[in-house]
């Protein structure tokens, strides 16, 4: 029996398809179940008058309406696909319904098509959870927001009417419209379901906020930075319909052996008819022994061995923040037996930090005023390093004095005139060109063999200290690293277009021993492509533009969504939409988990199905047995496929006590 996937609901227009979430958890929102439902009491209102031997005029409509109620649906089904030459095993059943009908056996042929009515609205249930448990995120989003004017005027419009740029006011208690970043306010937001955090977060000026998660106490104004269609909610459930919609190479497989294996099952019905009337057998016995043979040998249970476990992970992936792009995709995170890691935005935060303040004793200034006039200096400068140095005297509650003759020089630095004095941050290099202090070049060579950018700062042409900055390590680098090597049995790689010394130093303190540095965007592929041609079925995670061409050539390629480049987030199989590296063993370990059930599955259905054909050709098979066999087969997998729904699976991944 084949089940009919109920695909997730695009993106936007949150409010019309959030309604339509709520119908489709009903059970009688279902076509299946109510044809299902209708078919069950008539066949219940027939079986009493049918046992009491009252006349067939009056059971006899009953049991037609039984027929009809039942088994129309996918008759109609089968007959379409038979059209477009295939064999659907959807008609089969209905054909050995029909067939205990014409022989008198008008009971048993109602009780399979009861049951395999109510087989169908159970799988047509079990699918619609899998979909619901993610197109559901649709109604955390609220239907409208309040837009705020230039002029500070208020107006309420549809949050799916908002665009990029628009100033939205969040009220006390009031759920955030769309993914923006706070202008001005402060309140604890509740994000347990976007991030899974199980405590509000404290939110400000200049913090991201997510469509769907609850404000606290706090008033927020906040500036729309996502298109309502390309906010996480929206993105999960775009990436999951994509999912639906796509089949993993063991459900292709399988629905080609199904069409041979189905013509197979007719000529072998066929056969069982035929052959025993040539050598006088009796008419009735035979076609109820080729009816029962031909529905115990239908492959329903094969063919929704797949697709189940898959769909489940993919959406149990994609409430925990990783967006697994097709069904394809989870099953290929299973095999992966080798990793590339990039290292700026995968292993590190991706911006850089202050990390050493330098001064020079001969400068008589504090570490803290030296970070002052340089962050004044760096304030009116939009280049990276120039942020972290003004972000380090925030942090540092240092007041950032305003400067006149504010001049930038690209590869070189900044220069500005600092409370009188002229002040200059840049390369070391370019700075010290005609400078002999060897003080300052110990300090700032140091730095750099530590795999940290010198800048230099001076003060009135001298030379005043020097800054350390580098990216941060992420908490989680290495114990993911660890976690990697010990679900692929291969030490992951650090592929990177980073500095040598960069590299080797933070590749040292995360675990890694085997360190590519310096590549350009093509070198990367070249790696991949060498760890390919040795065998490995390689997974590379990476963030930009440069790992684009990486994550296209591997097995299996993972972008890092939050400050990851549109071209690697097209370009990637998977998401990881939070950047928590955690969740990729997690992921992995859930889609090995996908393919056990897959394997536990395939051999449910293949006990089911030998036991009862073997049942039916040596001995007597009772037909309401049979139907109870193999509908009872198809409803067991599709269940235990859905064990990948439940929250304890992804914790049970998570934490790595799922083997």
């Amino acid at each position: 029996m084949s089940a009919t996937l109920i695909r997730p609901a695009p993106p936007g227009g949150a409010a019309r398809e959030a309604v339509a979430v709520r119908r489709r958890t009903r059970i009688f929102a279902l076509p299946e179940a109510r044809w299902a439902a209708a078919s069950l009491l008539l066949f219940l209102v027939a079986l009493p008058l049918y046992l009491a031997g009252t006349s067939a005029w009056a059971w006899g409509p009953l049991f037609a309406l039984t027929y009809a109620t039942g088994g129309w649906e996918p008759g109609w089904a089968g007959l379409k696909a038979l059209r477009e030459k295939t064999l659907d095993v959807d008609l089969l059943m209905v054909v050995a319904a029909l067939g205990a009908a014409a022989i008198g056996q008008v009971l048993d042929g109602a009780l399979l098509i009861v049951i395999f009515a109510t087989s169908g609205a159970l799988e047509a249930i079990a699918t619609a959870r899998t979909a619901d448990s993610v197109r559901a995120l649709l109604d955390l989003a609220p239907t409208t927001a309040t837009r705020l004017a230039d002029d500070g005027s208020e107006e309420t419009v549809a949050a799916a009417d908002l665009s990029v740029g628009d100033t939205i006011l969040v009220r006390p208690g009031e759920r955030i419209g769309a993914d923006g970043r706070v202008l001005d306010g402060t309140s604890d937001v509740d994000q347990a379901t976007i991030t899974g955090e199980p405590l509000p977060v404290a939110k400000q000026a200049g913090d991201e906020v997510f469509a769907g998660t609850l404000n606290g106490a706090g008033a927020l104004r906040v500036k729309v930075e996502r298109d309502p269609s390309d906010s996480v909610i929206a993105r999960i459930v775009a990436m999951v319909e994509e999912a639906s919609e796509t089949q993993a190479p063991t459900q292709l497989f399988i629905e080609k052996v199904e069409q041979r294996y189905s013509l197979g099952m007719v000529a072998a019905t066929l056969a069982l008819f035929v052959l025993p009337l040539v050598f006088g057998a009796d008419l009735q016995s035979t076609l109820m022994r080729a009816m029962t043979f031909m529905i115990v040998a239908s492959p329903c249970a094969v063919v929704l061995a797949t697709m189940p476990p898959l769909l489940s992970a993919i959406a149990n992936a994609g409430r925990h923040g990783v967006l697994v792009k097709s069904a394809v995709v989870m099953e290929r995170l299973g095999q992966v037996d080798a990793v590339a890691l990039d290292k700026t935005g995968t292993l590190t935060e991706g911006t850089p930090q202050v990390t050493d303040i330098s001064p020079l004793a001969a400068s008589g200034l504090t570490e803290n005023k030296l970070l002052r006039l340089a962050a004044a200096a760096e304030h009116p400068s939009e280049h990276p390093l120039a942020r972290a140095i003004v972000d380090a005297a925030r942090a540092r509650s240092l007041d950032i004095p305003p400067v006149v003759d504010f001049v930038s020089t690209p590869g070189a630095g900044v220069s500005a005139t600092v409370e009188g004095h002229a002040v200059e941050v840049g390369s070391p290099a370019r700075l010290l060109e005609d400078d002999s202090s060897h003080s300052v070049i110990a300090v700032a060579a140091g730095l750099e063999e530590e795999g940290r950018t010198a800048v230099l700062v001076t003060l009135d042409g001298t030379p005043a200290g020097v800054l350390g900055i580098a990216d941060r390590l992420r908490e989680e680098s290495a114990a993911t690293v660890t976690a990697l090597g010990q679900l692929t049995g291969n030490a992951p790689v650090l592929v990177t277009g980073d500095n040598p010394s960069a590299a080797a130093r933070l590749a040292a303190e995360v675990g890694i021993t085997d360190v590519r540095a310096g590549l350009l965007p093509q070198d990367k592929v070249i790696a991949v492509q060498e760890m390919e041609k040795a065998g490995r079925k390689v997974l590379v995670v990476g963030d930009g533009v440069n790992d684009a061409p990486a994550l296209a050539a591997a097995h299996t390629g993972i972008a890092m969504g939050r400050a990851g480049s549109d071209l690697a987030l097209e370009t990637a199989d998977a998401i990881v939409v939070r950047d928590e590296l955690g969740t990729i063993p997690a992921a992995i370990r859930l889609s090995l988990r996908a393919r056990r059930l897959v394997v536990q599955n395939l051999v449910i259905a293949a006990v089911f199905i030998t036991s009862l054909v073997i049942w039916d050709l040596v001995g007597t098979l009772p037909m309401p047995l049979a139907v109870a066999g193999h509908e009872g087969s198809t409803v067991i997998v599709a269940l235990n496929g859905l064990r990948l729904l439940a929250d304890r699976a992804w914790r049970r991944a998570y934490t790595g006590t799922d083997r």
